[in-house]
């Protein structure tokens, strides 16, 4: 007996949202087909890579350095990682903001994303330094100096949503982040009070977590599995924003990326190590229902970009 497929598609749709202007503009979303489910209809936008780079400079990991060989300034760095391959948008991270850390001013930091801004024409995500007071306070400062870049400013949580999301999506017209750890049901209430604070559908995108494969990461693809679920096949509104997943921070922070060839030497060259690392959970991340993924290494980036290319 032939085996007859009915596709499966979806009369809703997960809504589109564009960082960036003019030519190098980018769009997340706008699909109402599962993951690569191109067998059943058109994925409209094809997901996305970033690149993060970070106020403190270019960061500990094998093989960065040699990349950014010459850079000395920060708009250097961020013009040298628009040149990487398959690179569509820039992801800034102040991590140089933690009071725990570095405790940079936010007129400092605020002078780093402006020359960030002015050395690349690329789409700009800015994401904080996971303090909730300081990033209440550096956010709505970034989202003010980028007026009209259209920029993406990660991440709005539930501590403060209110005062990221006015400044982001209200009172300066930017893209706001909605930031949740690993939860539908969290990431669906962000979203409602976001909205009632004022802030279009069509300026949000969600931040629903992650992990490095291994790490618990069942949890991760459940949850975007659910979330795509609930927005294509139930139609609920509020769960239908893209989705955008920051991966180098979780993946080059753990054991398997950072032993040293000397501690553990059965486990093979350390920059290969935190390359597949950050390769594996980027595709878990696409192939699970994130619309776009942020990168660090440029063979990462490389790789990633070709993989969505083949399977669109």
């Amino acid at each position: 007996m032939p085996f007859n497929r009915k596709p499966q598609k979806f009369n809703a749709s997960i809504k589109e949202v564009t960082i960036g202007c003019g030519e190098k503009a980018v769009t997340l979303g706008g699909e109402n087909v599962f993951p690569f489910y191109t067998f059943d209809g058109e994925m409209k936008n094809a997901p996305k890579v970033g690149v993060e780079i970070s106020d403190m400079g270019i960061p500990a990991v094998a093989g960065l350095k040699a990349y950014y060989e010459g850079c000395t300034t920060m708009g250097e760095i961020a013009k040298k990682a628009s040149e990487m391959e398959g690179a569509d948008f820039i992801c800034l991270r102040l991590e140089g903001g933690d009071p725990n850390g570095a405790n940079k001013s936010v007129e400092e930091l605020v002078a780093i994303v402006k020359e960030v801004a002015d050395a690349t024409d690329m789409p700009l995500a800015v994401e904080g330094c996971k303090n909730v007071e300081k990033d209440s306070e550096l956010l709505a400062k970034v989202a003010e100096a980028l007026q009209g870049k259209n920029a993406l400013i990660l991440s709005a949580r539930e501590e403060n949503y209110k005062a990221v999301g006015a400044a982001a999506g209200l009172a300066y017209d930017q893209k706001v982040g909605a930031e949740s750890a690993v939860d539908i049901n969290l990431a669906k209430q962000l979203n409602v009070v976001t909205t009632q604070l004022g802030v279009k559908p069509e300026s949000i995108v969600m931040n629903v977590g992650s992990a490095a494969v291994g790490y618990g990461y069942e949890y991760v693809v459940s949850t975007m599995d659910r979330i795509k679920a609930a927005a294509l096949a139930q139609g609920d509104a509020m769960l239908q924003m893209p989705i955008v997943t920051p991966v180098s921070s979780e993946t080059w922070s753990v054991k398997e990326s950072m032993a040293s060839e000397e501690d553990m030497p059965e486990w093979g060259p350390v920059e290969e190590r935190g390359i597949s690392m950050e390769i594996m959970t980027a595709a878990a991340d696409l192939a699970s229902g994130s619309d776009a993924v942020i990168l660090m290494h440029p063979q990462s980036v490389a790789t990633i970009s070709k993989m969505i290319k083949e399977l669109m």
